[in-house]
């Protein structure tokens, strides 16, 4: 049996003619740059994730920079993230003019470790992204304590955790903004690059869809000098089909991660994601942990079993970020998952029978 990582595809076929239909209609209107399918899908984005405003742009990447553009980031403002995470985390900060200062991860949930937080914060941290990573939530509780202590603003990354909660409300509606990426493998893909931003106050998202369309919120008036990140009609117009059935799909990843934790939770060796308590996982990613992952990875693989290691090196560790003389004793627990981990498949169209071909591939592998 051969099991892919994620079957886009197979997702397509189930919503085809819905699909098929949408990209005509915007065809035939034309209406490729912004227009009614974009503004739709903002509105209808906005209504999913209970925000007040949303402004899309052209992808995930974008959507950070724009954010800490309108939030006033200038050269020598500290912003403190996440020690292991996609780059586009830390390199928006360093492009936004800002300077990267890394904070470890908690030790089971790979998201920014809130205790070790606070030690971060200097006279010159202007704020703080948190990343929900692989779908689990960050303790934003802790981090926006820390936040309105120190008088600093939270830029949420949630590109890998539509809809996920803590506490009974989403993730997103902590800070002052959050991001989100619709790359094709999200839970939410479009068929292109793809990303957006919520907010609460209308100021802020006026400020961010100025600087997103070149500087103007209506086409020839340029109040300020911007960019060009804008959403495709037609990635918005397949965002819109795909949008109400994200609830549908991410019961379905968190039934595959329930069966997953029932047919492996008692392997040797095999650590599983855990939730932290009041905490909702969408399971963008299935992460476990092995010591030999490098040979787990490669029998999986000789088995049919695609896997992904996100991220094999953890942030302060990467080359792009050598200037700042980072050793591993810095960030003790993000270097010891970046050796460990490795992503599994898990998507809603999962078969009964992939999953247990995947869980005795596992098991044949430990024994």
């Amino acid at each position: 049996m051969k099991v892919p990582f994620a079957d886009l595809h197979l997702q397509y076929l189930s919503i085809k003619d819905e699909i098929d239909a949408a990209i005509a209609a915007v065809i035939k209107s034309s209406a490729f740059i912004r227009g009614p399918f974009v503004q739709k899908f903002e509105e209808e984005f906005a209504a999913a994730v209970g925000a007040a405003h949303c402004v899309s742009c052209a992808n995930g990447t974008d959507s950070l920079y724009i954010a800490m553009h309108a939030l006033g980031v200038k050269p020598g403002d500290e912003i403190i993230t996440t020690a292991h995470s996609w780059i586009s985390t830390s390199e928006t900060i360093t492009q936004a003019g800002g300077k990267v200062v890394f904070c470890d991860t908690d030790a089971t949930t790979f998201t920014i470790d809130a205790a070790k937080l606070e030690e971060k914060v200097t006279s010159r941290t202007v704020g703080i992204i948190p990343v929900h990573l692989y779908g689990h939530p960050a303790d934003m509780r802790a981090i926006m304590a820390i936040a309105r202590k120190h008088g600093l603003w939270v830029i949420e990354d949630c590109a890998q955790a539509h809809l996920a909660e803590v506490d009974g409300q989403m993730v997103g509606s902590f800070g002052d903004a959050a991001s989100y990426s619709f790359y094709p493998g999200k839970n939410l893909g479009a068929m292109g690059d793809a990303g957006a931003i919520t907010c609460k106050d209308k100021s802020l998202a006026d400020k961010m869809a100025m600087f997103a369309r070149h500087g103007g919120l209506t086409k020839g008036e340029h109040r300020i000098e911007g960019i060009n990140s804008r959403l495709d009609g037609l990635q918005a117009a397949i965002l819109s089909v795909k949008l109400p059935r994200l609830a549908e799909w991410t019961a379905k990843r968190q039934e595959v991660a329930a069966r997953y934790a029932a047919a492996l939770g008692n392997v040797g060796g095999l650590e599983l994601p855990e939730t932290a308590p009041g905490r909702t996982h969408v399971y963008h990613l299935f992460v476990v942990k092995h010591e030999r992952r490098d040979a787990l990875a490669a029998h999986l693989n000789e088995h049919g079993v695609q896997t992904v290691i996100n991220y094999p090196v953890a942030l302060p560790f990467l080359a792009a970020y050598e200037h700042l003389g980072h050793h591993a004793e810095d960030f003790p627990n993000a270097f010891h998952n970046q050796s460990r981990i490795l992503s599994i498949p898990i998507f809603p169209e999962m078969t009964e029978d992939q999953l247990a071909y995947v869980a005795d591939t596992i098991r044949g592998f430990v024994a």
